[in-house]
């Protein structure tokens, strides 16, 4: 992932935090072709983890996906070109 840092040590650390097994990982469309690299990475920290990633739109912190609590995931991460604060 040269071009971006998702912070992949943030990303997992998250992951162990909430004991997470189905998580669901939200990227902007600009981000996206990087969901390859960033499964691969976070795979090999945590190999019993189910990680998806949403195909839907995702314009800023406020586009969650509907109904996202009813899809049986235990963990959203909502990834952006920059940091909220």
């Amino acid at each position: 992932m040269p071009d971006y840092d998702l912070s992949v040590d943030e990303i997992v650390a998250t992951i162990r935090k909430e004991k997470a097994k189905r998580v669901l990982i939200q990227l902007p469309d600009g981000l996206k072709p990087e969901a390859a690299a960033l499964q691969k990475a976070v795979l090999s920290a945590l190999p019993d983890t189910e990680l998806f990633f949403w195909g839907g739109s995702a314009y800023g912190a406020c586009d969650v996906p509907l109904d996202v609590d009813k899809l049986g995931f235990d963990l959203l991460l909502h990834l952006g070109h920059a940091q909220w604060r």
